[in-house]
């Protein structure tokens, strides 16, 4: 009885971590935990702040990703690389999963709003509408729908700032510049891999008509070449000095590598590339921006 209890648990358990795509929430909520502490008011880095601000991000990124979840259940249950998440396999409730949403939801605005400031909590909400109902139901409509969720993708560097600084100065919007320019390679690396399965779907995020194509591989070229110019950003705001200059610098001109050779190649390979140096690109800027203030 004891061993059954425990393996519904454990199952349960799994079952949450796929909801809130806990790989994904952690990755958003590192970017904002980052522009948290890059923010200048935060002077000690106060571990019970932390844990606060890590759990109330991890909260609204999961109620995000939930309600992400319960409107594409049909099409998630279509998906190979989606088909056994547990809203759409069955094994969860649309009820269950709009409860949680709604709990969690609202308790990460009031974590933030509680413990850091009434702004952080604003953008967090703003974000959390903006990725549920916009972006989420406008990805079968049109490839516009990748610059709209850019937007609540590229929030958390704000709502850290905001939570850290509690403002909007120049800081946070060369971070959520960075954030938001990089989502384009990034996300059309994973529309080309998953290029089928999203097809078969009704999703339309590839920016041609056509799929993977030249055309799709030159704007992820545009897109990484813009990463330069705004990579510099943090230097002439006193946010880098000159080796966390040169890292950033060499990390964008290694996205843009990648992109090149995707548009050379063509191929399912090359996109997983783009894909896997982007999920390198991200912690390796933040973190070489984080060095600069704590040396």
């Amino acid at each position: 009885m004891g061993a059954s209890s425990s393996f519904k648990l454990s199952g349960k358990l799994q079952d949450y971590k796929l909801l809130i795509k806990f790989n994904l929430s952690f990755m958003v909520v590192f970017s904002a935990l980052i522009s948290y502490l890059l923010a200048p008011k935060v002077k000690e880095y106060d571990l019970v702040s932390i844990l606060l601000f890590f759990l109330g991000g991890m909260l609204v990124t999961g109620s995000a990703n939930t309600i992400n979840q319960v409107v594409e259940k049909d099409t998630d249950a279509v998906m190979k690389r989606t088909a056994n998440r547990p809203v759409a396999s069955g094994r969860m409730s649309t009820g269950e999963a709009w409860g949680f949403a709604v709990f969690a939801g609202l308790a990460g605005v009031l974590i933030l709003w509680w413990h850091f400031n009434l702004l952080s909590a604003a953008l967090a909400a703003f974000s959390l509408f903006v990725y549920a109902f916009i972006y989420t139901p406008l990805k079968k409509v049109s490839s516009i729908s990748v610059l709209v969720g850019a937007v609540p993708g590229s929030l958390p560097c704000l709502i850290g700032w905001a939570a850290g600084n509690d403002d909007l100065s120049v800081g946070g919007w060369v971070l959520f510049a960075i954030q938001f320019f990089w989502q384009f390679p990034h996300f059309w690396a994973i529309a080309w891999i998953a290029h089928t399965d999203y097809t078969k779907a009704g999703f339309k995020l590839l920016p041609s008509n056509e799929g993977p194509t030249k055309y799709s591989a030159i704007q992820a070229i545009i897109y990484s070449l813009l990463l330069l110019p705004v990579g510099v950003l943090p230097y002439f705001t006193g946010m880098s000095g000159i080796v966390s200059l040169v890292v950033v610098l060499i990390a964008n001109l290694f996205m843009v590598g990648q992109c090149v050779r995707l548009y050379r190649e063509m191929t399912v390979k090359a996109a997983r590339r783009v894909m896997f140096s982007s999920y390198i690109y991200l912690p390796v800027v933040l973190l070489a921006l984080l060095a600069n203030k704590v040396s």
